[in-house]
């Protein structure tokens, strides 16, 4: 998918931007920008896509996303829904690396910041502890102003850098090499494939939406995203069903089908390639946590 690159806006009086959403679909196209990105989803849940890596995104989540770091947050379908009793909340700040001035990231105090910002390239998971003292300050930044809000998001930075409770998100190797012309293609593909999982999709059918050859779709994918379709296919029906694993609202057996998988043996195969675990010992792990 090519990200699309999306020029941020602050106010006039105002070096970087923090902003309030409650809609879920303010993140809700593959793309990228300038500005280095600090979310917190106070309230929502749904898929996460960052680089090369898809997973699910809960109520409480923080990630950092570096400068370019292509990025797509799709909120699950039930927000859509004129029903929904469910709302999302997401605090997020965007601030470009250098709104400081050129040299206070080369100020020997601030080694921590610059290094974490070089990870951020990749997305970084925060974890732990940490996510309560980030989710504070963000909160606090939203009725700050002046030189307030500029130190409240230094002590984030430095909380994060410093507690290193956190997790690299995309693989050390993802280089996304796009071009603009790209963007309907990619979008396209992830729309489709994330609106038709639970069905079998053929490498007829996602090459038809690309508007290429089947021949040449594997291969355009697999350049454009560094994993193959089949993967990318995997990982989303995996993602789901950890998904209904943590809502413990219908059988494994059932969950299995309702995450597109014909079968239970190739569904418990694929689980555990992917997570590590089986989804049983998945479920027991989650539960165990909250």
């Amino acid at each position: 998918m090519k990200p699309q690159l999306l020029k941020l806006s602050t106010a006039p009086t105002q070096s970087f931007s923090v902003r309030q959403d409650f809609v879920p679909y303010m993140n809700n196209k593959w793309h990228y920008h300038a500005e280095v990105e600090l979310i917190h989803f106070f309230k929502g849940r749904g898929t996460q896509f960052i680089g090369d890596q898809i997973d699910h995104f809960n109520s409480g989540d923080i990630v950092l996303i570096g400068s370019q770091l292509p990025h797509y947050w799709r909120f699950d379908d039930l927000y859509f829904a004129n029903t929904n009793q469910e709302k999302a909340d997401v605090r997020v700040a965007h601030f470009n690396e250098c709104f400081w001035g050129k040299d206070f990231l080369e100020l020997p105090e601030n080694l921590n910041i610059k290094q974490l910002l070089d990870k951020a390239k990749r997305g970084i998971q925060i974890i732990g502890q940490t996510k309560k003292k980030i989710a504070n300050i963000l909160q606090e930044m939203l009725s700050s102003e002046g030189t307030k809000r500029i130190l409240l998001l230094i002590e984030a930075l430095h909380i994060i850098a410093s507690d290193q409770n956190y997790q690299l998100i995309s693989s050390m190797g993802f280089h996304p090499n796009l071009q603009d012309e790209e963007k309907c293609r990619i979008n396209g593909i992830f729309d489709y494939t994330l609106s038709n999982f639970r069905q079998k999709i053929s490498l007829e059918d996602i090459s038809v939406i690309a508007g290429i050859s089947s021949n040449s779709f594997c291969r355009y994918f697999k350049s454009k995203t560094g994993k193959t379709y089949s993967r990318f296919l995997l990982e989303i029906r995996v993602g789901h069903a950890c998904k209904l694993l943590i809502e413990n609202k219908m059988s494994v057996k059932q969950l299995c089908y309702e995450s597109g998988f014909n079968n239970f043996a190739s569904f418990h195969k694929y689980f555990k390639q992917i997570t590590g675990k089986s989804p049983l010992s998945y479920q027991r792990a989650f539960l165990e946590k909250v």
